[in-house]
């Protein structure tokens, strides 16, 4: 009996060993409190390195304290977030930009879970200047996005200087960031700060660390009340340097880089070997570490009898299989030979 294929979220896999190795190695004798410390000196020098030395750069616990503490930073109570409807601000953060930073979300249809610059032009402009209204300020956009499309350097070009031009600043959730530079084969810069993105949110969780993130502010300026939205947030860490450790682990040798090329590899080889079995639909371009298709009855039960994965979408049966830094190109064969010998 072959082991069961862990397709449920890059979040389930466990930690790289060099991101344990070096928090050990973080843990030896003592060290200054709340980012004063060597190692927060060196990952925000490396986040400098990749998006420019004006950078300014903030350690937080996790996805959603990233996001809200970066929206929270870019916008008042009055203003509006305008945001897919797949976006993970919208759907899977309970409600927390709205409660934290006191702010409404407007969410755009995006059969492909990206938005277009016409789409943030028009938001942009609704009710400006109107009291009744809340006032857009900000375009939240997730790259990868939340089914595993990328948008291209030119589309985030195009939507940056839409949104600029009605006055909207334009942050990213980049939770799979590493996956969409992986993917592009660009520059972590190339796919932010020169397209025009304002804040990013930098994602290290679902790359191989244990849980960390970033606030990455591209317009230096945003920053300057941040130490106390992220301490008034709860997402100070006292003892910052096991969350620093983390990105310098993952800075090594490009390790963010290598761990999210093989992710996405994984997914690739996992859609090629499924795309063409009966009762198989694959709904979306398989552009990072996520695989979306359409599973008839017969062939649910058959993936679900191998493998672990989230239904995304009850109403039609489109599952949701996710690959990651750990999984292995043993284990998805094994569950696709497992599958082909079902079908036999």
């Amino acid at each position: 009996m072959t082991a069961r294929l862990e397709l449920r979220s890059d979040n389930v896999a466990g930690a790289h060993p060099r991101v344990l190795e070096l928090m050990v190695e973080a843990n030896g004798g003592s060290g200054p409190a709340y980012g004063a410390d060597a190692w927060t000196a060196r990952a925000e020098s490396w986040f400098r390195d990749h998006f420019g030395g004006d950078t300014a750069s903030f350690l937080v616990w996790n996805g959603t304290g990233a996001n809200v503490s970066a929206l929270r930073a870019m916008t008042r109570p009055w203003q509006a977030v305008i945001t897919s409807e797949h976006a993970h601000i919208h759907v899977d953060e309970c409600g927390a930009p709205e409660l934290l930073a006191g702010v409404k979300l407007i969410d755009l249809p995006s059969p492909d879970a990206k938005l277009t610059p016409e789409q943030v032009r028009e938001a942009g402009l609704h009710g400006v200047g109107f009291e009744h209204h809340v006032q857009p300020r900000v375009v939240s956009l997730t790259q990868t996005t939340e089914y595993g499309t990328a948008y291209s350097v030119a589309e985030l070009t195009a939507i940056c200087a839409a949104a600029h031009e009605v006055g909207v600043l334009v942050h990213v959730d980049g939770a799979r960031i590493a996956n969409a530079a992986a993917t592009l084969g660009q520059s972590l810069r190339a796919i932010t700060r020169d397209a025009g993105v304002d804040v990013l949110s930098f994602g290290l969780t679902k790359n191989g660390a244990v849980g960390a993130e970033a606030v990455v502010f591209l317009a230096p300026d945003l920053a300057r009340e941040f130490r106390y939205i992220r301490k008034q947030g709860t997402q100070l860490a006292s003892k910052m340097r096991f969350l620093a450790a983390q990105v310098v682990a993952l800075a090594e040798d490009d390790l963010w880089l290598v761990n999210a090329r093989h992710a996405n590899a994984m997914a690739r080889r996992l859609a090629e070997g499924i795309r063409d079995l009966p009762g198989v639909t694959i709904t979306q371009r398989v552009e990072a570490n996520g695989v979306f298709a359409i599973l008839d009855a017969a062939t649910h039960a058959r993936f679900a009898a191998h493998a672990d994965f989230y239904v995304w979408n009850e109403s039609t049966n489109e599952a949701r299989l996710m690959t990651s830094w750990a999984t292995t190109e043993a284990e998805i064969d094994a569950f696709l030979e497992a599958i082909v010998r079902r079908e036999a």
